[in-house]
């Protein structure tokens, strides 16, 4: 079984409250809040305002996905917003031990995220000092795209590492989860599903977390 983190950037966006209410009232682990600049990825989604909005109303702990350019210069005020877990990318961060000393210090859960072209083996001066591992199983920057299967490769990896050396940090995976893959992905050693249009496109998206977590 894995914790279920539904991200809010598929939710319906004149509903906020009530979608984020509807995840408060079921058996999710987190929120996923996905943090887009138009820079690091093509495409734009929300920033601190919503993040604090969002905080507001949570009762689960905000699981913040910085895909955005130098982040450092944003830590302190995704803290500030809300976030419990900070996740910020291998790809943007030339400073990693630096950025995740950082958020430790913010009194935050700091994790490091992987693009899918990006090996998990860059990962390993830094696997002992994290608290989550995330796996990008699409491109960052759009929801509903299809899951890459090389995906599986690198969890099994990640997972291999962490028992070999003993670490503690959860394994999460984002992009294209649905009830198809779930399973498998839990057998490698995933931890957390991040499931955004699966879950909000579904006629009872409060089920479908239920049923994900049960995968």
């Amino acid at each position: 079984m894995a914790e279920i983190a539904p991200s809010i950037l598929a939710a319906d966006f004149a509903n906020l409250q009530r979608d984020v209410e509807m995840i408060n009232n079921s058996s999710a682990g987190y929120i996923h809040v996905d943090i887009m600049d138009g820079m690091f990825v093509p495409n734009i989604s929300f920033g601190l305002p919503v993040c604090e909005a969002i905080h507001r109303h949570a009762k689960k702990p905000l699981d913040v996905h910085l895909m955005i350019e130098q982040p450092d210069r944003y830590l302190e005020a995704f803290r500030n917003a809300g976030a419990s877990g900070i996740t910020v990318h291998y790809e943007a961060c030339p400073h990693l031990h630096r950025t995740i000393q950082h958020i430790k210090e913010l009194g935050a859960e700091p994790g490091v995220a992987l693009n899918p072209h990006t090996p998990v083996e860059v990962l390993s001066e830094i696997m002992g000092d994290v608290s989550l591992i995330l796996i990008m199983s699409v491109n960052p920057g759009f929801g509903g795209q299809k899951f890459i299967e090389n995906t599986y490769k690198k969890i099994a990896t990640l997972d291999r590492y962490r028992k070999e050396f003993g670490y503690n940090f959860k394994i999460e995976v984002d992009g294209g989860v649905n009830l198809n893959n779930a399973p498998r992905l839990v057998r490698e050693g995933v931890d957390i599903l991040v499931a955004g249009s699966f879950v909000f496109t579904s006629p009872d998206p409060a089920k479908t977390i239920a049923e994900l977590g049960n995968s």
